[in-house]
């Protein structure tokens, strides 16, 4: 494969996972974090990081196969090649996103907000989203000191409705949600 290896992106980002070979003429199983699956081609320059290694690629092609994406990465001509490359995690530069529309959020930046009930009670910090089909869901980690001896909580991302305010600056969420829940 024809690579150059970068030592370091400023701000990297995963946006999908390298799976297993696809058949003998280097195809690999292709597994986005990307709300709708094919927008992950959407974002370049694409970075595989592996080892503490980046590389950059170039996708060749890809199509679908069944409800999964496949994908040919420019100089992997063989399983054996595709192999090595399996489990890599696709990397982009955070400054390759597109720019969002207010009000709309990607789920990173939600990462490390601290999140307060509409009467001030601190319920403690995102540390991770789900979806769960019909909506999103902030996973919270509650503070040490939780007056309800909660350790978690799953709070729906309703905007609007449970979620009253995002100030990205500050770090801070609004929450229309019971601490004791």
């Amino acid at each position: 494969m024809q690579s150059q290896t970068h030592s370091v992106l400023l701000k990297p980002i995963v946006v999908g996972k390298v799976g297993a070979p696809y058949g003998v003429r280097g195809w690999l199983k292709l597994f986005p974090a990307t709300e709708n699956k094919e927008n992950i081609f959407d974002y370049a320059p694409w970075y595989l990081r592996a080892a503490g290694q980046l590389k950059f690629v170039e996708v060749e092609e890809w199509k679908w196969h069944a409800q999964d994406i496949v994908i040919k990465l420019k100089g992997i001509n063989d399983r054996d090649e595709a192999q090595r490359l399996t489990n890599a995690e696709v990397v982009i530069e955070e400054n390759n996103l597109p720019a969002l529309t207010q009000g709309d959020y990607y789920w990173k930046d939600l990462i490390n907000c601290r999140v307060l009930s509409e009467t001030g009670y601190d319920m403690g910090i995102v540390t991770d989203l789900m979806e769960t089909g019909s909506n999103d869901v902030l996973i919270v980690r509650a503070n040490l000191n939780d007056a309800f001896g909660a350790k978690e909580r799953l709070i729906p991302y309703l905007d609007g409705q449970v979620i009253k305010n995002v100030d990205l600056k500050a770090k801070q969420i609004i929450a229309d949600w019971d601490p004791n829940f």
